[in-house]
């Protein structure tokens, strides 16, 4: 009994070939196949899956991480002893592995929305493990040198939360056509179920997300408080070297209502301003005193202090990219720049009726003012002419002797406390400062500062928390924030939440509904597409092997140099499960645009 069934003329399938061409390197038609996917190659989609998560985390971390950038340079300067930018690299490689993980996860997806068998190149299989491992690599690293910085991630989401609750919704919901067609158009199986399972969970903690966030700008807008002051964190130190006077009218100039300071004692109880426990970073002492560039700061004396250059590192370095912005006027006077005393800080500070504060950073046991420390601080204070009231004062120590100043504490402690020690402010980070805590200690009238806020989206999520004031790095943004960068009624948001759910629910039973409908017609119809990638020999239910795919391709694309009807006989006579043999005979007809294949079955 001979069978003849016409075979499709191939058409160029650009897109399918550009999809699995640089996926996996099959470009030919005859290297496709439509088969299931192998476990092997299933198992590198999850692998692929994971990598694209952890850097989708890893890359959202950073995002968030920049309003602490500065300090992270700091933690690495003071492990290794040289000032680099570290982050630079951070986001480089991090840009580079996410877009290359995001475009190969792009084309699996393709792979698996066209019906191709994924097959993923063994050169993209050692890119995903390298990318994978050097994440990894990356946030140990940085749990170990930077490990408080994840709380940033949970402080994020009050200002985030929405707007990815709103980006997850638009991903499940479109996830949904894939679950739908590996459901609905295959065989019933428990994976299948599992399957289905999984993404309904999925799908319903995505919808009722919303009832466990905490967004403080969530609120009505006559609710909102007063902006927030803004403290001038060791003046505005990405414009001019930090705890300078050159630094110190900057910050005023961008906005700021307070300066802040850290402040060491010379060997002889002169006060000055230094971040470092050395003067190895922020001045040239190891070109002045070579001998002593890892000594402590406080055991210089001031004379040899005052000697010292603190801004021509800034010009050299350039830690925030912003010396190309200055000019040449600007430059030099940070060149010229000397370390300084706290008594002209405050006299700034007095000049402008500015307020002040004080991080001490009291000297070592054997350091000769250890036991007067304090009485050398009380004595600038006094001489410069300002108000006490004016002067905050940290750490929480020998208060019984430091009277007349504003007491404060950067630890987070109880009311009661607070009220037994007779503080009345907070100096906290914002990670240990909780919307609910804030509300506390507002509501008991204890004035709260929190540090550092160098972002306006953590500027935002203050204000709207009520906080009176913030310390920040850099007062030259905070000041372009006149108003939360968004704020919105629980009603509105509530309308939102609620409106972009249901539509994302009817979608869902839209795409599951048109899936089984388009696959109830097929059934019905009794009808099979034949698609060019599995051209069938024969009438049974047999795939082809290559070597007749690479046969059929070059008969049928040879066509212009045959006439009539020319056969060619495969080679494809063996035993199929049914106990037949068959013959195969595949002809063209040019003149009639198509090519058939005639087979005949033989029993025995």
């Amino acid at each position: 009994m001979v069978k003849h069934q016409p075979l499709q003329v191939y058409e160029k399938q650009v897109f399918v070939s550009f999809v699995t061409g640089i996926y996996g390197c099959r470009w030919k038609r005859y290297q496709r196949s439509q088969d299931d996917s192998s476990r092997w190659e299933c198992t590198w989609f999850v692998i692929l899956c994971s990598s694209f998560l952890l850097l989708l985390f890893w890359a959202y971390f950073w995002l968030v991480a920049q309003n602490d950038f500065n300090e992270f340079n700091w933690l690495v300067y003071n492990r290794s002893g040289e000032w680099r930018d570290e982050t630079i690299p951070i986001l480089a490689s991090t840009t580079v592995g996410f877009s290359y993980i995001t475009f190969l996860l792009i084309l699996a997806l393709f792979h698996i929305s066209l019906g191709q068998q994924l097959n993923l190149y063994w050169v993209h299989k050692i890119g995903v493990l390298a990318t994978l491992l050097t994440t990894i690599s990356g946030v140990i690293s940085v749990d170990d040198v930077w490990g408080d910085e994840w709380d940033i991630l949970l402080v994020s989401l009050q200002s985030t939360a929405p707007f990815l609750h709103i980006g997850a919704l638009v991903t499940v919901t479109a996830i949904s056509w894939l679950v739908a067609g590996y459901v609905v158009r295959r065989e019933r199986s428990n994976f299948q179920v599992t399957m289905l399972l999984i993404y309904m969970v999925i799908l319903l903690a995505v919808y009722l997300a919303p009832l466990a966030f905490t967004c403080p700008c969530i609120m009505d807008r006559h609710s909102l408080g007063p902006r927030p002051d803004i403290i001038g964190r060791r003046g505005a130190p990405m414009l001019a070297p930090e705890n300078t006077m050159v630094s110190f009218n900057r910050a005023l100039q961008y906005g700021a209502s307070s300066l802040e300071a850290d402040v060491t004692i010379s060997v002889d109880g002169f006060p000055f301003l230094m971040r470092d426990r050395t003067l190895k970073r922020t001045t040239d002492v190891r070109k002045v005193f070579p001998g002593r560039q890892y000594e402590d700061a406080s055991f210089f004396n001031w004379t040899e202090i005052r000697s010292l250059n603190a801004g021509q590192w800034f010009l050299e370095t350039d830690p925030y990219w912003t010396v190309e912005s200055l000019t040449a006027r600007d430059r030099s006077r940070i060149g010229n720049q000397t370390v300084c005393s706290l008594l002209e800080m405050l006299r700034l500070a007095a000049r402008t009726n500015s307020s002040a504060l004080l991080n001490v950073r009291r000297p070592p046991p054997e350091h000769p003012r250890y036991r007067s420390w304090f009485m050398d601080t009380l004595w600038a204070v006094q001489k410069a002419g300002i108000s006490q009231k004016r002067v905050t004062w940290t750490p929480d120590t020998d208060r019984g002797r430091v009277r007349g100043l504003q007491q404060t504490a950067n630890e987070k402690l109880s009311v009661e406390d607070i009220r037994r020690r007779g503080i009345t402010s907070l100096t906290l980070h914002y990670s240990k400062a909780s919307h609910k805590d804030l509300q506390e200690f507002l509501a008991n009238n204890v004035s709260v500062t929190v540090y550092p806020v160098n972002e306006p989206w953590l500027y935002s999520i203050l204000w709207c928390s009520g906080v009176p004031s913030v310390s920040s790095d850099a007062p030259q943004v905070l000041r372009k924030v006149p108003y939360p960068i968004w704020l919105m009624s629980r009603t509105a948001y509530n309308f939102i939440w609620i409106t972009s759910d249901l539509v994302s629910i009817a979608l869902v039973i839209g795409i599951f509904g048109f899936q089984n409908y388009h696959m109830i017609r097929w059934r019905m119809r009794g009808m099979q597409t034949y698609n060019p990638e599995q051209i069938m020999l024969s009438a049974v239910a047999r795939r082809s092997s290559r070597d007749v795919n690479i046969m059929k391709e070059k008969l049928i694309f040879s066509g212009a140099a045959l006439t009539g009807c020319h056969s060619l006989k495969l080679d494809t006579t063996k035993q199929v499960n049914n106990g037949l043999s068959s013959t195969e005979e595949l002809c063209l007809y040019p003149e009639n645009g198509y090519a058939t294949y005639s087979h005949g079955d033989l029993g025995h």
